[in-house]
């Protein structure tokens, strides 16, 4: 659908349909800056399927209208929401079946391997990293994105059966819940740090390049809406700030500067280690960070928790394995390391549930591992070191 009136027709069709909605997006990832959608695809029982262009149709805030209210089944929902509403389309209530499939415990979870498992279709995925920003799209990735949604209803109706009778229907409805409301991460910090590689840069100008050098890429990369990375991988970026070449020519016979934009837009680049050589707005070598140190350092920084960390990492495999629950759906590793990095106080069942509520877990999780982690946490205080004698 490429023009606001079959798009009006559409969203009459699919209101007259029933049973819940499913959604799909196609984004161009790898290839556009942007995550906006480049194919929304809708299917209906009694409806049918729809394919619609978002940049050509804009708002779609008639059909959020028609299908705000209704379940909306979605395959991996975290990774489209946003791009879904952006364009004015947000749920109330979803079934995701990638998140499903992980809670029933089922040993791979995408959509093609699921598909087959439950409904024993074979869904062939050969275009799911393609470019969706192609106009005009193939007609191949056209039938491709139909299946996509057309089994969604009934991956839903089997994918439910199978949470019922483990009697996970209601941790699942707990988990839906969370990912529609759970908040997008916000970047903190500079991002330029991100840079692949850019531990091996050494010196304060040599980091204010890769620095000049990153924001240039990423402006242009903005205005032009393409990913940063085709038009400059950042090990051209490392290796440039590296070198500090003191002309345009040493920067264009840098063998290790490459890339589609790395000559034709030679002058944006020399400008931009122009600035980093010369500023005096210079980058700290070192970031001091208010997180947590990463877990591999623990046992030297802080022991009585890394102690904690590892036996309560070790009791939750447990009930992982007993609930056929993977551990990072039982409790995210994060939330697991906030906790053991600064324990309750008091240590207590009360206040250990009190901070898991806190820090986002669910219902089900508090439930499930409140008294786990507790108990580790106990024994963990009370591991003795080889060769300490205990206190008497």
């Amino acid at each position: 659908m490429e023009t606001r009136e079959e798009y009006l027709e559409a969203v009459s069709a699919i209101a007259s349909g029933t049973g819940p909605i499913a959604i799909d997006a196609e984004r161009a990832s790898g290839f556009r800056y942007s995550q906006r959608a480049y194919l929304i695809q809708v299917f209906r029982r009694g409806s049918g399927v729809f394919l619609f262009d978002p940049p050509a149709i804009g708002s779609f805030a008639e059909l959020d209208a028609v299908i705000r209210d209704e379940e909306w089944v979605l395959h991996a929902a975290s990774q489209d929401l946003a791009c879904l509403r952006e364009v004015g389309l947000d749920p109330t209530r979803i079934f995701d079946t990638e998140l499903g499939a992980r809670l029933a415990g089922l040993p791979r979870v995408g959509l093609g391997t699921v598909v087959e498992d439950l409904l024993g279709i074979h869904l062939a995925k050969e275009h799911s990293a393609a470019d969706w920003s192609t106009r005009p799209l193939p007609q191949s990735w056209l039938v491709y994105a139909a299946l996509d949604v057309e089994l969604l209803p009934d991956l839903r109706d089997a994918m439910a059966a199978l949470l019922e009778d483990a009697g996970k229907s209601e941790i699942a409805r707990q988990e839906f819940s969370a990912v529609l409301t759970r908040e997008a991460k916000i970047v903190t910090g500079d991002a330029w740090r991100r840079l692949s590689g850019l531990h091996t840069v050494r010196g304060v100008h040599n980091l204010a390049i890769a620095r000049e050098l990153w924001e240039a890429r990423d402006r242009f990369a903005r205005e032009i809406d393409t990913a940063p990375g085709r038009l400059i991988p950042d090990s051209s970026l490392i290796a440039a700030a590296k070198a500090m070449p003191e002309s345009r020519h040493g920067l264009a016979s840098l063998r290790d500067f490459s890339g589609r934009a790395s000559r034709s837009e030679l002058p944006r680049w020399w400008a931009a280690i122009e600035i980093g050589r010369t500023t005096e707005d210079l980058p700290a070598l070192r970031v001091t960070s208010e997180a947590m140190p990463p877990p591999r350092v623990w046992s030297d920084r802080n022991p009585e928790a890394d102690k904690r960390l590892k036996a309560a990492r070790a009791a939750i495999t447990v009930v992982s394995i007993e609930t056929r629950i993977p551990v990072e759906n039982l409790l995210t590793p994060e939330l697991l390391r906030r906790l053991a990095w600064t324990p309750p106080e008091p240590l207590e069942i009360g206040s250990v549930r009190s901070d898991l509520i806190g820090f986002g877990a669910r219902q089900w999780q508090v439930d499930a591992i409140a008294q786990v982690i507790l108990d580790a946490f106990v024994d963990g205080d009370q591991i003795i070191e080889p060769g300490v004698e205990p206190v008497s």
